[in-house]
């Protein structure tokens, strides 16, 4: 049975994350890191592309699954006509290995259950060779060593280049199996014991979840979604991944597949924000530390994304070996709009620090330098079109959206110096340079006779990015050129409710053939949008929509077909998670929860 997207859950121990089916299978793992080369790879193509199949002999889909409380351990129950069985998935924080514990509880019954190994490396194109060694299975190839063990020892045997296993649990009856990897040469990491590993998890987990401080409505929704976000959190830097998984589609059968195992600059704000309004001053401050790193160095060589570390240089392949999700190729790995001009990421990072320095984070001494330095390049660059938010690989052009954060630039630097006039720098300056890019913007950018800013300066095409003018202080809310804009985004890039980006249809601003789905961050953008206009039932009644398309266990894709029903797009994405909770949040103050609750 082919799982879609939105029939996977994740599991992760904070440096790498796997996808569990419904039907109980992990078809998406990369080892040790998120950017590393999948050993599990059928979400990409198929069994012999490797996977991990726990689950009663011959069934399907699970009966239920959830996560247990406020946690990353996933539970899936299957009914069976001889008894009913539990398998607990989950990753421990890792020592100095990543394992994969799964645990088969009875429940009830009787079950016969089957399991089937096949590891394939390098993205699914390596077959390892297969030992055993002391009660282990053992799968080696290149760097990679795999060790497989299960407690009490059930009998594993090798079929069509696969290690299977075979056993019955009864009610009461647990059999835990661990996969752990390490580099082959080195010598096996200490053993994991499966059940304390499984109560130091959810302790973990409960004692994390405990320090959000946000306790209005939808409070379950904005947990589940922060604990998605530190899933996506590399420990070791602070970095979050944009999402786990690459070359998830955003049209079926499409082309438009890209690599989103990568921290991006453009979603450093809203991530920000959303951190530090729910109290987790830790990670927003690992976060703009991450940032700070990252972008350090000449000015003229920022990125709009890096590694897990601040690596640059993300270079885009193809795979031609895998035939896609459902049949979507080609698959990539690495992304090269990485070397893509993007004006708006300069705005992104100074509004970032801003946000940082008056959200009360410790002060990192470097942080003003390297603001000036990035505004100074700015301001000799902010006039030349660029390939905009979206990454677009058609021609460059002059994108509102760039043109506005040019601006919030300026604005954030003249803000930081009103408020403390001891800092270094020339207020005058930025404040020229902010009034001559919102004179250029409102005459160039917006469209008089339809009331709308449009894409670009000159097109007739809109942009769901506008929706950012009033959130980030550009025009107010009740000007009338922001309602229009909502107006206009609203019935022109809206399907069933929900907003694309832009127009794929007409002459290809983007560059690429087939279109996309509705893209569900600007849906809750719309959302926020609509709420500053004073529309707050309309705001609600989105949000509460966007709220019904998660899946079982509460998670979100990139983007969603309102036809097919479909989530699309990279999964689980960090943008539509931030999305959701600084939408949540806002819209509980504006529905009068207490300040303390709302966040």
């Amino acid at each position: 049975m082919t799982q879609r997207i939105e029939d996977y859950a994740l599991i992760g121990d904070l440096q790498t994350a796997a996808l569990v089916g419904r039907d109980g299978s992990i078809d998406w793992l990369c080892l040790p890191r998120f950017d590393s080369a999948a050993c599990f790879a059928a979400l990409l193509g198929d069994e012999e592309n490797g996977h991990w199949r726990i689950a009663p002999a011959g069934a399907g889909n699970c009966t239920r699954r959830s996560y247990r409380d406020e946690s990353l351990v996933l539970e899936s129950v299957w009914e069976t006509a001889t008894g009913t069985v539990k398998i607990i998935d989950f990753m421990p924080q890792r020592d100095t290995a990543p394992d994969i514990v799964r645990i088969v509880e009875g429940i009830s019954g009787e079950v016969e259950m089957a399991g089937k190994l096949r590891l394939r490396f390098d993205y699914g194109s390596v077959v390892p060779w297969m030992r055993r060694s002391d009660g282990h299975r053992v799968a080696v190839a290149g760097p990679d060593s795999v060790w497989l063990r299960s407690e009490p020892q059930v009998r594993t045997y090798g079929e069509h280049f696969s290690t299977c296993s075979s056993f019955t649990v009864a009610a009461g009856e647990k059999v835990a199996f661990v996969l752990t990897w390490h580099p082959s040469q080195e010598q096996r990491p200490p053993l994991v014991d499966p059940h304390e590993a499984l109560d130091h998890a959810l302790e973990d987990w409960h004692a994390w979840s405990a320090r959000c401080r946000y306790q209005g409505p939808y409070r379950e929704a904005v947990v589940r979604s922060l604990i998605t976000l530190k899933a996506l959190t590399f420990a070791p830097t602070g970095g979050i991944v944009a999402a786990p998984t690459t070359s998830l589609p955003e049209e079926l059968g499409g082309v438009r597949n890209w690599d989103y195992r990568f921290c991006w600059l453009r979603d450093s704000t809203l991530t920000l924000g959303a951190l530090l309004a729910c109290g987790y001053l830790d990670e927003a401050a690992a976060w703009r530390d991450w940032l700070l790193r990252a972008v350090a160095g000449s000015p003229g060589d920022l990125q709009i994304m890096y590694g897990l570390s601040g690596e640059r240089r993300l270079p885009e392949t193809e795979l031609g070996w895998l035939r896609g999700h459902e049949g979507s190729a080609p698959v990539r790995t690495g992304n090269g709009a990485v070397t893509q001009l993007q004006l708006d990421v300069y705005g992104e990072v100074i509004d970032s620090l801003h946000l940082a320095r008056t959200s009360g984070l410790a002060g990192e001494k470097h942080a003003w330098s390297l603001q000036l330095a990035l505004l100074g390049f700015l301001e000799s660059r902010w006039r030349e079109p660029d390939e905009g938010l979206w990454e677009v690989r058609g021609p460059r052009r002059h994108f509102v959206h760039s043109k506005v954060m040019a601006w919030v630039a300026a604005d954030r630097a003249v803000r930081t110096l009103e408020a403390e006039p001891k800092l270094r720098g020339d207020v005058e300056r930025w404040r020229r340079m902010r009034d001559e890019v919102h004179a250029e913007v409102c005459e160039k950018g917006f469209d008089p006779e339809r009331n709308t800013f449009t894409q670009s300066y000159g097109s007739a095409e809109l942009d769901a990015a506008t929706l950012l003018i009033p959130q980030v202080g550009f025009l107010p809310p009740d000007d009338p050129r922001v309602m229009g804009t909502i107006d206009a985004v609203h019935e022109e890039l809206s399907h069933d409710g929900l907003v694309r980006r832009y127009s794929t249809a007409g002459p290809a601003v983007d560059g690429l053939p087939g279109g996309e789905g509705s893209f569900l961050v600007c849906s809750f953008w719309l959302a926020d949008a609509l709420r500053l206009t004073g529309r707050v039932k309309e705001a609600e009644a989105l949000f509460e929509r966007l709220l019904a398309l998660r899946n079982d266990v509460g998670l979100l894709a990139e983007e969603y077909d309102p036809v097919a029903g479909r989530q699309l797009g990279n999964f689980p994405q960090a943008f539509s998670h931030v999305g959701l909770v600084n939408t949540a949040l806002a819209l509980a103050r504006a529905l009068g929860a207490p300040e303390e609750d709302a966040g």
